[in-house]
């Protein structure tokens, strides 16, 4: 049962080649992309992009109406009035 470190360094090893072969994968064949054309992966994340830009927009809308209800800590001065 001594085997000393050797399970260790293959288990190392493995981590490397695995990492390795990830890598040269290209980006049809990763996770959600397995299966998927070329066409439809760039719609999808068009449409994702789309969504997500339109949560950024409603939020930021959301916020200057916000802020539109508190009172002006600047108030505007025109001084040729």
């Amino acid at each position: 049962m001594t085997r000393g470190n050797q399970r260790d360094l293959a288990r190392a090893k493995n981590m490397k080649k695995q990492e390795q072969l990830k890598k040269s994968q290209s980006a049809g064949a990763k996770g959600a992309n397995a299966g998927v054309s070329t066409e439809n992966r760039m719609s999808r994340d068009a449409d994702a992009m789309r969504a997500k830009q339109a949560a950024a927009e409603a939020k930021k809308a959301a916020e200057a109406a916000k802020n539109q209800g508190d009172g002006k800590k600047v108030q505007k001065f025109d001084p040729l009035k």
